[in-house]
């Protein structure tokens, strides 16, 4: 209401001046003829219109100081939400920091008694050596003396001489007895040794782990909005092997039956195509091409058609071996396809299925058998699907795009259960939505979980294998 007023006397000032002023001139000049009376105040509808001016600029300020009220609101918001997932993080690397400090000095403190054992291992394996030399003496002497008694078996023994021999025989029992209670204390010192060693390497694999984690919760935007790097290519014929070209092996399951027994990276040729390098696992009793492997994150597999068709990755940490490359070794006959995951609570679990790939005129359609296993059986619900990446939609959902809502390349249905190339999480992530987009393997209604290592490879078997039905783990609690 203040404000309607101030203007209004405003107004009616302005109305008043000019009628005063022409008053004053009328009677300077004309003083003659009759003054003209005008009216001290303004018109009415004037006034009023200036009134309803003034309240729909009013209005119109109130609704945008309401809104820019808003707007700062929804970004306090957004700030108080980053600096809580920032606060949280910063949280976790200092947990992580501690742990590491006290993991170097347990190491340290596991190191000087490691040290302390193998003196004194050292010392206990001189003294044996000086009693297994006073024994090798001792039997001598008492070979030297059945000697005697054997020349004197034919006469009479003296008593004397029975007691030396007596005496003898109480040394080198006593001697026997010592030297069992020392070799018994050398093994109990060995087994103390070995447990510290044993210590010390499980302290040093976790000071690693933890060394990792840090490093890529540090890394994870780059990670995340990084692109991976490309595998090997195809081996040429202008390589310096090229006389050995003809020489390589199928895959690795023939490196295997060829007599190597070392995982590591090796060149194979499948029958009809180019040679390239593959990463093989011999820990088994079996040669397995490994195709597939998440182990800390530290790739992001969110990659386009392209990139999942050559392959990417790192062949000494985590990588894709690549769609053409899988499809000349899973196109030869009996391919047998080899699941391994393992969670967080070190748990690990296999699955295996008759394996067959197409080619990339039928976008490399998977069929799958199941045949034996730990796990529950999510992939029969895949088999029969085309590859799908983020730029390239062939899963059976008509109104999504499985591989860019759930990140990852993968023979998605409709989107299915499974997803072994999503995002790798260190912890679970609290909302369902970004848990989808998570590394899965979720059978039927169960709860989907954030696994720590998975790895896919393919092996040829002479024979085709006995096709069993889903097994599942005894054991209560653990994995899956």
């Amino acid at each position: 209401m203040r404000i309607t007023l101030i203007p209004l006397l405003l107004v009616l000032a302005a109305a008043c001046v000019p009628a005063l002023c022409g008053k004053g001139e009328q009677l300077v000049l004309q003083p003659e003829a009759p003054v003209e009376t005008r009216s001290r105040f303004a018109a009415l509808d004037d006034v009023r219109l200036l009134a309803n001016g003034l309240l729909q600029l009013g209005q119109s300020l109130r609704e945008f100081v309401q809104k820019t009220k808003g707007q700062i609101n929804d970004i306090i918001q957004k700030l108080n939400i980053f600096d809580h997932s920032f606060y949280q993080l910063s949280v976790l690397a200092s947990e992580i920091k501690e742990e590491e400090e006290e993991l170097k000095k347990t190491t340290v403190v596991l190191k000087a008694n490691n040290e302390e054992i193998k003196g004194m291992s050292f010392e206990i394996n001189s003294k044996v050596d000086n009693i297994l030399q006073e024994k090798s003496q001792l039997q001598n002497k008492v070979e030297g003396l059945e000697e005697k008694l054997s020349s004197l078996s034919h006469g009479l023994v003296t008593s004397e001489q029975l007691t030396e021999i007596t005496g003898l025989r109480e040394v080198i029992y006593s001697q026997e007895r010592s030297i069992t209670e020392l070799l018994k204390a050398v093994k109990e010192q060995s087994d103390q040794l070995n447990h510290q060693k044993l210590q010390i390497k499980i302290m040093e694999e976790k000071l690693t782990v933890d060394t990792l984690t840090q490093e890529t919760i540090e890394r994870m935007p780059e990670i995340f909005n990084g692109d991976a790097p490309t595998l090997t290519p195809y081996l040429t014929s202008s390589s310096p092997s090229t006389t050995d070209m003809m020489n390589l092996p199928s895959d690795c399951s023939d490196l295997f039956n060829r007599g190597e027994r070392a995982s590591g990276l090796y060149a194979i040729r499948p029958t009809g195509a180019e040679p390239f390098m593959a990463f093989c696992d011999m820990s088994k009793d079996h040669g397995a091409t490994v195709i597939q492997r998440r182990r800390d994150g530290s790739v992001n597999f969110d990659q386009i058609w392209e990139k999942y068709e050559n392959g990417f990755g790192d062949f000494q940490g985590e990588f894709w071996l690549g769609l053409r490359k899988i499809h000349s070794l899973a196109a030869q006959v009996n391919s047998v396809l080899h699941i391994q995951l393992e969670d967080w609570k070190q748990g690990r679990r296999f699955i295996e299925y008759r394996c067959n790939l197409s080619g990339p005129e039928n976008n490399y359609t998977i069929h799958l058998t199941h045949l034996s296993g730990e796990l529950l059986d999510p992939m029969s619900n895949h088999s029969g699907m085309m590859f799908s990446t983020k730029d390239r939609d062939n899963d059976n959902h008509q109104d999504s795009n499985c591989a860019h809502n759930y990140t990852g390349g993968w023979w998605f249905n409709a989107c299915g259960d499974t997803n072994l190339n999503g995002r790798y999480f260190h912890m679970r992530p609290k909302g369902r939505s970004e848990r989808k987009r998570g590394i899965q393997w979720r059978p039927g209604r169960k709860n989907s979980y954030s696994l720590k290592f998975t790895q896919i490879s393919v092996q040829h078997v002479a024979s085709p294998r006995t096709i069993s039905s889903t097994s599942v783990s005894s054991e209560p609690g653990v994995f899956l």
